[in-house]
């Protein structure tokens, strides 16, 4: 087992989708089955705009062929295990490459930072962790524990896309995923609720919004910030009851179910359509709004 670093783009001609798999072609093979159960980092190139660097972490459960493309493999991420950056970390810090393990021995980085699938430093790994969550610390294992590194405390089961994840003790994971999820959420709406358009910000300064699930916990739904929305109470309620759903433009669906029609049309922001994210990998991605359509909004 060792820690990797997986290179992702939003526009990227895999079939990738962080939180579940992976795809990459038989030349990277040795190098992602040496991640198994172990950790790897996602890292956006420098050559996208406005690049996330390091914008999150992953667990990788299994690796098997594509059964779909001949000569690419999948790997699969546990399920449960995606968990965004509080902070995106750039390539270079202060000093100099935050992934040390990139130089050369003239100092240099070397042709291996252009590698899609790379290994990476223990040091490495926990450095740009604990960058990631800078403001959480500390969350993660210094150093000379990172080998038994498990933010989710849950043990490997066989991979399943609809497996239950254990929401019901709380724990460190649970606390950091919470957290993280609301703070990356709420700061891509600009702390703003995505169907009323209001900011409100209690008398702590706390902002009265809510980071909704799309796909619900219940249902597997991962922590990524896809998956997210920002909601104020009422609209979060009714957005988990299938009364409110979004289409993949964001126009907002009202049910046909809901009693008090005009009530709920003179709370929707004058667009009638979601207010999304500046960023196009922040928005809600259209898998998960499917789900909500087929499986709780009610029609």
């Amino acid at each position: 087992m060792g820690f990797g670093v997986f290179i992702h783009r939003l526009d990227s001609i895999y079939d990738d989708s962080p939180a579940e798999q992976y795809q990459f072609p038989s030349q990277y093979l040795h190098r992602v089955e040496a991640c198994i159960g172990d950790w790897i980092g996602y890292y956006e190139p420098s050559k996208v705009a406005e690049t996330r660097g390091y914008f999150a972490i992953a667990r990788v459960q299994q690796v098997l062929p594509d059964p779909g493309t001949s000569g690419m493999y999948l790997a699969l991420m546990e399920p449960g295990s995606y968990l965004d950056f509080a902070n995106s970390v750039p390539f270079n810090g202060p000093t100099g490459p935050v992934e040390r393990g990139v130089l050369n021995e003239q100092g240099r980085i070397s042709g291996r930072a252009q590698s899609a699938v790379r290994p990476i430093s223990p040091d490495d790994f926990n450095r740009i962790c604990e960058l990631g969550f800078a403001e959480n610390a500390p969350l993660l294992p210094r150093r000379g524990d990172l080998p038994s590194l498990d933010l989710n405390d849950q043990p490997q089961v066989p991979f399943a896309v609809e497996q239950q994840r254990d929401r019901v003790s709380v724990t460190i994971s649970k606390v950091l995923r919470d957290r993280v999820f609301r703070r990356i959420v709420l700061r891509a709406y600009e702390e703003r609720c995505a169907i009323t358009g209001l900011k409100l910000i209690n008398g702590m300064g706390r902002a009265e919004v809510a980071a909704a699930h799309i796909r619900s916990v219940e249902a597997n739904g991962p922590d990524i910030i896809s998956n997210g929305v920002a909601l104020s109470g009422t609209a979060h309620w009714m957005f988990d009851r299938g009364l409110i759903s979004f289409a993949d433009d964001l126009e907002i669906l009202i049910s046909r179910q809901t009693n008090d029609l005009e009530g709920v049309q003179s709370i929707i922001n004058k667009t009638e359509r979601a207010l999304a994210p500046r960023r196009a990998s922040d928005r809600p991605h259209p898998h998960f709004l499917k789900w909500h359509r087929e499986h709780c909004f009610k029609q």
